[in-house]
């Protein structure tokens, strides 16, 4: 479903590609239902992308990331794009305390340069019943014996280093 942002009816295609409505996929956790796993809120996380959801966005990342992120910036991707699609190649669930994913996709969207394409491997971790994106464009570095930023109570370098 190609979107330019705004607020479609929640029985209309979800934009993830599912092929459920917006209500029953992506949709309730926009509403504040916990994504169950990484995919699916990468899948969430490209729908707000599609419906101009920035507090999503947000909120959805990890929190230690959160204040880093440039709002106005995803506000004005979200809005100035029309998405034209998302693939996902992959995802892998690394197991431990906290679980950990990588997720493999291609989003597609059209702005005043043309169709674009980009394919990403993203990093998620879940923390307190919430997955949360890893945002490799905010500069998170803590040495390796700091805690992790994920608020997990373990050392960096036991937990989250490898997806920084």
């Amino acid at each position: 479903m190609a979107s330019t942002g705004g607020n479609p009816v929640n029985n209309s295609t979800c934009p993830c590609g599912s092929q459920l409505t917006l209500n029953t996929c992506c949709g309730r956790y926009h509403a504040g239902t916990a994504a169950p796993t990484a995919e699916a809120l990468m899948r969430s996380r490209y729908s707000a992308y599609t419906l101009g959801l920035v507090d999503y966005l947000v909120t959805t990342t990890l929190p230690a990331q959160q204040s880093g992120l440039d709002r106005e910036a995803i506000q004005n991707w979200s809005l100035g794009s029309t998405w034209l699609g998302l693939e996902v190649e992959d995802t892998a669930l690394i197991e431990g305390a906290p679980a950990h994913a990588w997720v493999t996709f291609t989003a597609q969207w059209q702005d005043i340069s043309g169709k674009q394409s980009h394919r990403e491997r993203s990093a998620f971790v879940e923390h307190q019943g919430r997955w949360y994106f890893i945002d490799p464009t905010v500069d998170l570095k803590p040495g390796r014996n700091d805690p992790c930023p994920c608020s997990s109570g373990q050392k960096f370098k036991k937990c989250c280093s490898a997806f920084f």
